[in-house]
């Protein structure tokens, strides 16, 4: 029982950190998995992990969500930049084809690679805003972007911040986009995970909980560190983090 509750505390640290942080939360998943097997891993302990990171995220942003009045085009912009992930991340569940990507030398890659994008768009100093400058346009282009966090080691919060950088959105704007398009990508991932469950017999238990609990104490809180870190450094510790997870997995491989 305690073993078991130190995993599931370890898968949330896990989702909750690595979902928000430009560093990919599935990379992470998929290495930490190869290292060590976790016995009370499962599809709906996935999917409780994943509402975790959802309700955190849904409760930090309560205010914006609840006030259509003034957030009426925002919130549309996000649901509409999130149709393209939505669309191909379905057609890929549903062929199977999503877990051919899953593959430790693609994370290695992917690692490395958008690490190294995510340089150059952090590079200089933008002071566009989400208020006077997020348009359909724009939201598409990001929400295309956001299409490549399917590829694992991606990241869809680091590749969804490259993109709003590149349109030279602020830091803390590019990553508040970021996070608003999390919460249609962890309902479509939720959503889709939950239909296999139910195809299935299961047992609720506390573990399930125990699941969301810290999944969404993890999540919140990275979320509001970010935020509060973003306004005063840039992304380069995230940068040189994922190199060198890139390194590491590099050295596995090949040695």
């Amino acid at each position: 029982m305690f073993s078991d509750i130190i995993e599931i505390i370890i898968l949330s640290l896990v989702q909750g950190v690595s979902e928000f942080l430009p560093i990919s939360s599935s990379a992470h998943l998929i290495i930490i998995s190869t290292l060590y097997e976790f016995k009370s891993s499962s599809l709906l302990i996935d999917i409780s992990l994943h509402l975790g990171s959802l309700f955190a995220i849904v409760f930090f942003f309560r205010r914006e969500l609840l006030d259509l009045q003034n957030n009426q085009k925002l919130l549309t912009l996000i649901i509409v930049g999130s149709i393209p992930l939505m669309v191909v991340g379905y057609i890929l569940y549903t062929t199977n084809l999503i877990y051919n990507l899953r593959n430790i030398k693609v994370i290695a890659w992917t690692t490395l690679i958008f690490a190294i994008i995510l340089f150059f768009a952090d590079r200089r100093r933008f002071d566009k805003k989400i208020s006077s400058n997020l348009n359909l346009k724009t939201i598409l282009y990001i929400g295309f972007f956001q299409v490549l966090a399917l590829i694992p080691g991606v990241s869809r919060a680091g590749i969804t911040m490259t993109a709003a950088r590149f349109f030279r959105f602020n830091r803390f704007d590019s990553s508040k986009i970021s996070f608003l398009l999390a919460i249609p990508a962890l309902v479509g991932a939720s959503a889709l995970s939950l239909k296999d469950v139910l195809n299935q017999s299961f047992d609720f238990n506390y573990l399930i909980i125990v699941a969301i609990t810290f999944s969404f104490l993890f999540s919140y809180f990275t979320v509001k560190f970010f935020l509060d870190y973003i306004n005063k450094f840039s992304l380069n510790v995230f940068i040189i983090y994922r190199i060198l997870i890139a390194i590491l997995i590099f050295l596995t491989i090949y040695n």
